[in-house]
């Protein structure tokens, strides 16, 4: 049992890794789509799909992370999650363009970062 338990949670981490690396794909590919080329704003810009992104990464960094200071006892992984997951909603907030892409890349970089330190910290 316990090992199904961590197991789940290892996959959480990657999840949440696979999501910080589509988010910023899909950040850089909007900017480049819509900024250069003036195609697809009208899905790459939907603010929905950033409420989504945003959503599920809320739910998987609190769920891997959280449980991550349960396992190991390190707080540093969430506290870098938490700061990540921060400027992601403020990217929300702030409207499309520079800002909101600049925001958005440092905080899946640094929720990614903060899984791959959950991973790490968990063996």
């Amino acid at each position: 049992m316990r090992t199904a338990i961590i197991a789940i949670r290892n996959r959480l981490d990657r999840a949440g890794i696979l999501l910080s690396g589509l988010c910023a794909i899909h950040c850089v590919l909007g900017v480049f789509f819509v900024g250069f080329l003036g195609l697809g704003g009208e899905v790459l810009l939907s603010p929905e799909v950033h409420r989504v992104g945003l959503a599920l990464a809320l739910v998987v960094g609190v769920v891997s992370l959280g449980f991550g200071v349960l396992r190991h006892g390190r707080i540093a992984p969430l506290v870098i999650g938490g700061v990540g997951l921060a400027l992601m909603a403020t990217a929300i907030v702030v409207g499309h363009g520079l800002a909101e892409s600049i925001l958005t890349i440092i905080g899946v970089a640094l929720v990614a970062f903060a899984h791959i330190r959950n991973l790490h910290r968990a063996h």
